[in-house]
């Protein structure tokens, strides 16, 4: 969950990519539309201009050569005209007259517009001195040809506005491919990578950023660089006067020894017993300095050796003979109940120093003569080692730092931990892609840590394999 500063308002994000399309597009296709309506209009203005001067003409050319008599046209011939003619004379004697024609015998010269047994009609009337005529036409028929003239014209504008978006939508996206490059660059970087982003492509506005982005890597690397190197030199330097403070402690434990023939037992008891706890907390100072040593090398440049195919059931065994001794000497029953041939892609190494530690936080946390079972199965595709331990196990609510540095769920008296076994674990785990699951063991009460790893290879004919190292 994304922390927020109180008192400042979470701002709205907003994709630049969207906000260039819709700010280019939206106006184009408001244009083209404006457009296309325009020249739509337009052309059913021209049309009916156009078919006016055509009656004007049809008008005209009656006049000039009138025909003589009433024709007897073919009906259905005439029903395929939307022009109707009718000339008659001066003294109103008919002298032509087209078929189905329902014009008055009467009409307002030039254009007027009728209406003639429901249906609209664009009418022009022409007088001469010999005649008049009189040409009419269906402005239903005149209407579906003005809208077909209009629409081809509005034909190029929908052919040509998707092609006009496509094409600004991929110069968009196109210019900003090397942002999407940069970004995904940046997400596919390890934590420990500061290495310098290229701005090879980059646009000119876009460029300073990465310089700038570039220099603050290598501001966090310095300074990731001096805590690595701090935390090494100080666990180093601790190491030697720790060892020779260990040796004196010793040296005054046996002169205490020796000197206790002659002196009062009880003195004797009492320096012992200090020296005793002394011991004790020298081996733990010790303890911590050799694991902020492993910490520190396994979180700097140094833990990235190569990955190898390894397997994991042979580093398991060898991870609990490690942990053996630990165990015989508190008669905890500690042995691998199942086991299956897996192999997995990792650091021979730095897996076995996690598989240690994880034993040796359950040997370590469980009770004398208590018992820690471990078994790797192949599940869902995944290697799975669970250890379960009869201890105490872990609260619910302390389960979320348990892998926190220098964190300890619990305190006994013969445990001399420093709380970085698990962080250690947790950083190795993430380096391989593991994953650490905590929760309760169902045999035997106590804690159960998981452990899941990808194969290094599909593994269908695993064979079980019973090992027990029971001391």
């Amino acid at each position: 969950m994304t922390a927020q500063v109180p008192g400042v308002a979470r701002l709205a994000t907003h994709s630049l990519r969207a906000r260039l399309l819709w700010f280019v597009l939206l106006p184009i296709l408001l244009v083209t539309v404006l457009q296309a309506f325009t020249a739509y209009r337009g052309a059913l203005q021209q049309a009916d201009a156009m078919f006016d001067d055509h009656l004007q003409q049809v008008a005209r050319s009656m006049r000039t050569a009138a025909p003589l008599g009433m024709p007897e046209g073919d009906e259905a011939e005439d029903a395929a005209f939307d022009l109707y003619v009718q000339i008659w004379a001066q003294d109103g004697t008919p002298l032509f007259r087209s078929s189905r024609s329902v014009l008055p015998p009467r009409a307002v010269l030039g254009f007027s517009d009728v209406q003639i047994n429901g249906s609209q009609y664009r009418v022009y009337t022409l007088q001469s001195a010999q005649q008049t005529v009189q040409i009419a036409q269906n402005l239903s028929a005149r209407a579906d040809r003005a809208q077909a003239l209009a629409l081809k014209a509005v034909l190029p504008f929908a052919l040509l506005t998707p092609l006009l978006l496509l094409a600004v939508w991929w110069a968009i996206s196109r210019s900003l491919a090397p942002i999407e490059r940069a970004r995904r660059q940046v997400a596919k970087r390890a934590a420990d990578d500061f290495s310098a982003l290229p701005d090879a492509d980059l646009p000119n506005e876009v460029r300073p950023l990465v310089a700038e982005l570039n220099l603050l890597f290598v501001r966090v690397q310095s300074a990731f660089d001096l805590q690595k190197n701090f935390v090494a030199d100080a666990a180093h330097e601790l190491r030697s006067p720790l060892t020779a403070l260990k040796l004196q402690a010793q040296a005054l434990q046996r002169a205490g020894a020796l000197q206790g023939a002659a002196g009062d037992a009880a003195t004797v008891g009492a320096v012992g017993t200090a020296v005793a706890r002394l011991n004790q907390g020298i081996d733990r100072a010790i303890r911590l300095v050799e694991q902020l040593l492993v910490l520190a090398r396994e979180e700097s440049s140094a833990g990235t050796a190569p990955f190898e195919t390894i397997d994991l059931a042979a580093l398991v065994r060898l991870a609990v003979g490690d942990v053996l001794p630990q165990a015989q000497r508190r008669r905890i029953d500690l042995g691998m109940v199942h086991a299956e041939a897996l192999s997995v892609k990792g650091q021979p190494e730095a897996l076995h120093m996690a598989l240690r530690n994880l034993l040796d936080n359950a040997v370590k946390y469980t009770p004398d003569g208590g018992q820690v079972d471990i078994c790797l199965t192949l599940n869902q595709g995944r290697a799975l080692l669970s250890i379960d331990d009869s201890g105490p196990g872990v609260a619910p609510d302390a389960q979320p730092r348990i892998f926190d540095r220098f964190y300890r769920a619990n305190d006994t008296a013969h445990e001399t931990g420093s709380g970085l076994g698990l962080a250690i674990v947790k950083a190795i785990a993430d380096r391989h892609g593991a994953t650490l699951k905590l929760g309760q063991s169902p045999q035997l009460g106590g804690l159960r840590i998981e452990l899941r790893m990808a194969l290094a290879a599909p593994t269908n004919d695993a064979a079980p394999m019973q090992t027990d190292t029971t001391p």
